[in-house]
């Protein structure tokens, strides 16, 4: 199960809206085929390690992340691939959330004889496929926050002069934790300031998250690198609804799709922006800043997961803060998270936390 969850780990930021599975099948102690979910969700992990395995597969077992689907959709039922190859056997890590399975892929596994184990690795797979899970049960992606601070948790000087705080290993991982993702995020002030491409570089990886910029009345240069590559890496622009007509169309017209959302406190509702992301298939999102959007999102319950890195350098007071104002008087009602993880990368640290 262990190898099929990181087989099913090569699909992140590349299945969407389709969750990222892994399949294993072993017979006599052999593996005689593997699989995980392709590029855009087709074909799934089962079918590929089905067809490796070949007629091998009758009478083995089947490790799969997720269970195995039930319904016609673009293909035919997984769980009617596994009967139909004569697998005698299935380990699942976790029962599906999807309301079109939840349950339905075992009951037609064991209906057909075959043995069903759940649960194995279960706390693994479900934060592997949590991005998908909330999307069928709060409506909304996984929403993972990336911090890169100085030490005394500054992202630039008062100047707004950032590059770089961090050094090239911690940029590098980046790029990785991007592509695992399938959109990076960022507010107006990040696109106007810093003009970023938003891209995964330096990795020999084609596949591309979607950007997505926050921009309430749409106030967002048309002759920056985002506008300039919006025919080639999808552009979305989450825009408040009495953004100006003119504008929207000035965007369309470079490539990027334009979405309307909620307004609140002078600014975007970032629930419905993220319900907005949900309902066009993202399951995972990489927000990369600023302060503002950080804020936002930490004040609306929605970050999953906090990534940062600190590095060795101290800017000062008068330098620009990592996250915006969040009115808290006490310290007791502020987010709060649990580290799972530090590491050293390069001459800078990492530390990953969870809700």
């Amino acid at each position: 199960m262990a190898l099929a969850l990181s087989l099913g780990r090569r699909g992140q930021g590349r299945t969407w809206p389709n969750p990222a599975v892994g399949c294993v099948i072993v017979k006599d102690g052999h593996i005689i085929g593997r699989g995980w979910t392709a590029d855009g969700g087709r074909p799934h992990a089962e079918p590929q390690a089905l067809a490796q395995a070949g007629a091998a597969a009758k009478g083995a077992t089947a490790y799969v992340t997720l269970e195995p689907c039930s319904h016609f959709g673009k293909t035919p039922p997984c769980a009617q691939a596994l009967i139909d190859a004569g697998i005698s056997h299935v380990v699942a890590a976790v029962q599906d959330q999807d309301p079109r399975v939840s349950g339905a892929g075992f009951d037609m596994l064991r209906a057909a004889g075959i043995i069903v184990t759940t649960g194995v690795l279960k706390d693994q797979a479900d934060l592997d496929h949590a991005g998908f899970f909330l999307t069928q049960t709060e409506g909304r992606p996984w929403v993972t926050l990336k911090l890169a601070n100085s030490f005394d948790g500054r992202i630039a000087t008062h100047t707004g002069d950032s590059q770089w705080i961090t050094d090239a290993p911690a940029r590098r991982l980046v790029h990785a934790m991007r592509a695992r993702h399938d959109a990076v995020l960022v507010g107006g002030g990040t696109a106007r300031d810093d003009d970023p491409s938003l891209t995964v570089r330096g990795l020999g990886i084609e596949r591309q998250p979607v950007r997505v910029v926050l921009s309430r009345g749409l106030d967002l240069p048309t002759d920056g690198v985002l506008a300039r590559t919006a025919h080639e890496v999808p552009v979305w622009i989450c825009h408040g609804q009495e953004a100006p007509k003119d504008r929207i169309e000035d965007w369309v017209a470079c490539g990027a799709q334009v979405i309307p959302c909620d307004e609140a406190h002078g600014g975007l509702d970032m629930r419905d922006v993220m319900r907005s992301l949900a309902q066009r298939g993202v399951t995972r999102v990489f927000c990369e800043g600023g302060g503002s959007v950080a804020a936002s999102l930490l004040h609306a319950g929605l970050v999953d997961e906090m990534i940062g890195f600190s590095a060795g350098v101290v800017v000062g007071a008068e330098g620009r803060a990592s996250v915006g104002p969040m009115q808290i008087d006490r310290l007791r009602d502020a987010p709060r998270f649990r580290l799972v993880e530090v590491r050293r990368v390069g001459p800078d640290v990492l530390h990953i936390w969870r809700r």
